[in-house]
């Protein structure tokens, strides 16, 4: 019997990566997607040391580029006949105070975090819809449940990713596909380093914001405790070999103490004590 096919998209590093190569391990071959297939090194030499170099490509893809993305698809689909697995993973996170973010910064914020992710699931639809399976696993956050201050613009395009997945979840489950949500908090990705971009007047003396940017982001540096993103790819996929998955796995001890904190506690409290622990206060 041939692999199982997973497309996984934004798989030059992070939680992409490491899901690439734990899904090559449970025995799918992997179409592992990035916008500069020269930074795939990382990728390679993972997957290599596991012993599953053999089970994964790569393939150039911009989930921005939303024009080219049906073409990809298909071209997958010509190529190996089948996609059992779309892993959308690509992001960023856009920070700064929600009055210093220009128009611009949010939509490209959305461009990449939710709309890329919305057209590459409809180009994969048809495929799945046809051999009447598959699993389409959302990459979104703790902070697609729970609104995080000074990074507005990423919450706002998890919050979309996440109503968006849980309609299509319901849409797409008699056709035998399984639409699931990825809940992690905080862990060692680049969405930390590389992949965060600072609104360009967020930090710039002029900003109103200024000194309590400055706070935050000495906040996050010293305080913020990420754990080994490994878990986030095991459990993606766990996930990927269950035949019938839950909507929404939250990971991380963080995750789960902010999402039931917010539940539970009255929002007056809440945000005090929120505004206070991220030094914006």
């Amino acid at each position: 019997m041939s692999s199982k096919i997973a497309v996984v998209t934004g798989a030059s590093s992070g939680i992409g990566l490491l899901s690439a190569v734990e899904l090559a391990k449970d025995g799918f071959f992997i179409v592992a997607t990035m916008r500069d297939p020269g930074r795939r090194q990382h990728l390679d030499e993972t997957a290599k040391a596991a012993g599953v170099q053999d089970k994964i490509e790569v393939r150039q893809l911009d989930i921005t580029q939303f024009a080219s993305l049906p073409q990809s698809v298909a071209g997958i689909v010509r190529d190996h006949q089948r996609i059992d697995v779309l892993l959308n993973n690509a992001g960023f996170a856009m920070s700064g105070f929600a009055e210093d973010m220009h128009l611009e910064e949010i939509r490209q914020q959305f461009e990449t975090n939710f709309f890329g992710h919305v057209v590459m699931t409809q180009a994969v639809l048809p495929v799945m819809r046809k051999q009447r399976s598959g699993h389409i696993i959302m990459v979104s956050s703790i902070s697609g449940l729970v609104g995080q201050p000074v990074v507005s613009s990423y919450s706002a395009s998890k919050f979309a990713l996440e109503g968006w997945s849980e309609v299509l979840r319901i849409e797409t489950h008699s056709l035998g596909i399984r639409v699931v949500l990825v809940e992690p908090g905080a862990f060692k990705t680049d969405i930390w380093d590389r992949n965060v971009r600072i609104g360009a007047f967020a930090l710039t003396p002029e900003s109103p914001n200024h000194e309590r940017a400055r706070r935050f982001a000495q906040w996050v540096q010293k305080d913020v405790h990420k754990r080994d993103a490994r878990e986030v790819a095991r459990l993606v996929a766990r996930i990927a070999c269950d035949p019938n998955p839950s909507l929404r796995y939250r990971i991380g001890r963080d995750a789960t103490v902010q999402y039931w904190l917010r539940k539970l506690i009255p929002w007056k409290t809440y945000e005090k004590m929120v505004a206070k622990a991220v030094q914006i206060d």
